[in-house]
């Protein structure tokens, strides 16, 4: 892959999709409209050509950014929006914590974690889109390193990476009573077992948070 095209973006078809969380023993469905969502999660050259900035412990262009907190990505989201002439998706607050999301803005933004399991499972119904060590890099087969993007079979859309690698962080909160801030994560990364890298599986982290095994792939909203 061509790290410079790091925001390759894939159409993603509207429908149904019922999350769940095992630590409420909740469930909810959500009916989305179609998006658009990267074909892989922002990669360390894109991420520099955008901000300037190289945050990541491991360094390579084509791997997947990782030590950038939420914040860190909705910031990449806007910049990179009017990079190419969007309108930003996001009207950040002056005090640096507020922030309220435009959905009519056409700019980059990072996924809800609805839309982010309905990519990720792609049409499939079990726990992944395909037999984990060839579509994941995890603790069993990453050496304990992070691995380009790209580098494993693809979901039936043609998103690489949704599982393993690195975390994706989401718009959402995960839950505001209980954890406050802290946002969702989604995917598993390059150190987690395997009941980590499910498309159904939840973690969370404070926004300001920056994990060595934490990405984001971005999303877009199309219009109607």
């Amino acid at each position: 892959m061509d790290a410079s095209a790091g925001n390759e973006m894939i159409a993603i078809p509207p429908g149904p999709v019922t999350l769940s969380d095992r630590r409420t023993q909740r469930s909810w469905s959500v009916e989305l409209a179609p998006y658009q969502l990267a074909a892989f999660p922002v990669t360390q050259a894109l991420y520099e050509q955008i901000t300037g900035q190289r945050p990541s412990t491991a360094q390579g262009d084509e791997l997947p950014v990782e030590g950038v907190s939420w914040w860190d990505a909705v910031r990449f989201c806007n910049a990179l929006s009017q990079r190419d002439g969007c309108a930003p998706a996001y009207d950040l607050q002056a005090d640096g914590e507020g922030i309220e999301w435009d959905a009519s803005a056409d700019g980059y933004r990072l996924p809800t974690e609805a839309e982010w399991e309905h990519a990720c499972r792609a049409g499939t119904t079990g726990p992944h889109y395909g037999p984990l060590d060839e579509i994941a890099w995890y603790r069993v087969n990453s050496h304990e390193r992070i691995h380009d993007v790209g580098g494993k079979r693809p979901n039936p859309w043609g998103l690489h990476d949704m599982l393993g690698n690195v975390w994706d962080w989401c718009w959402d909160v995960y839950d505001a009573e209980v954890y406050d801030t802290y946002r969702v994560l989604r995917g598993g990364g390059w150190f987690d077992e395997h009941w980590s890298c499910r498309a159904s599986a939840r973690r969370r982290s404070h926004p300001s948070f920056q994990v060595d095994d934490v990405g984001f792939r971005i999303a877009r909203s199309i219009a109607r």
